[in-house]
């Protein structure tokens, strides 16, 4: 049965940090945060619960750390820090636009945000709060998509959407292959087999094994979150069956 995604009432939206850049080079882009923060308001008051994890890959990389000489553990926790302050940005911009937001970090850091408690945030949740978790699964050799996968089961989410650059996943990279083809489905196991660059391994196991649908989907396109969820727009979806 192929998953209808006018059906999720709970869903994870995984952001790279590099989505936070808009046209510069490195950094978070206010401009850019703000489009991102009324996609997400736009989901809300469709009544679907969301939660985020976002990267940090505008501010700070612990593999590009660790290949600069960085011990690959210190270069991670950099990172981890970095996602924070991300999540910060992001909460700020939300709840500018009148959407009550809770971050909550994987590293214990009490003066800015909550610590990372499951059934704190499944609350949050249930009160139509965005929750947005931080600092990655607070584990250095650990991707954020590990840890957007570990948290979509955790809070029981009908699906992980992946906003990425482009509008689905391809053959090969679109912007730099010109034949390169969108599938408009694909299972767990098929991403794995062909070593499509969806999200890394291990964030595909946790979310084969546990039955999430992974959306992968634009969100440099205006309105494609809500678009998405209201059976709108153009995607890739990751399932099994």
């Amino acid at each position: 049965m192929k998953t209808d995604v006018t059906k999720f009432k709970r869903v994870l939206l995984k952001l790279s940090g590099e989505a936070l850049m808009g046209d510069g080079e490195f950094g978070i882009d206010q401009t850019t945060v703000s489009r991102i923060s009324n996609e997400i308001k736009a989901v809300v008051d469709l009544g679907v619960e969301v939660c985020v994890v976002v990267g940090a890959g505008n501010i700070f990389r612990g593999l590009s750390g660790a290949s600069q000489g960085m011990d690959r553990a210190s270069a991670d926790y950099m990172g981890m820090l970095a996602t924070v302050m991300n999540a910060i940005s992001i909460q700020n911009a939300l709840e500018t636009i009148g959407v009550d937001t809770r971050v909550q970090s994987a590293i214990p850091m009490d003066a800015v945000c909550e610590p990372y408690i499951r059934r704190r945030a499944m609350r949050h949740l249930e009160k139509g709060r965005v929750v947005i978790f931080g600092a990655g699964t607070g584990n250095p050799f650990f991707t954020t998509d590990t840890a957007a996968a570990l948290r979509a089961a955790e809070m029981g989410c009908d699906a992980l959407l992946k906003g990425t650059q482009v509008d689905g996943v391809y053959t090969a990279d679109p912007k730099k292959d010109p034949d390169a083809t969108r599938f408009e489905r694909l299972t767990h196991l098929e991403v794995l087999q062909k070593d499509l660059k969806v999200m890394d391994a291990s964030a595909i196991s946790v979310c084969r094994e546990n039955d999430i649908p992974i959306v992968v989907f634009s969100i440099h396109t205006p309105g494609s979150f809500a678009g998405i969820l209201g059976g709108e727009g153009t995607c890739t979806i990751v399932e099994e069956g």
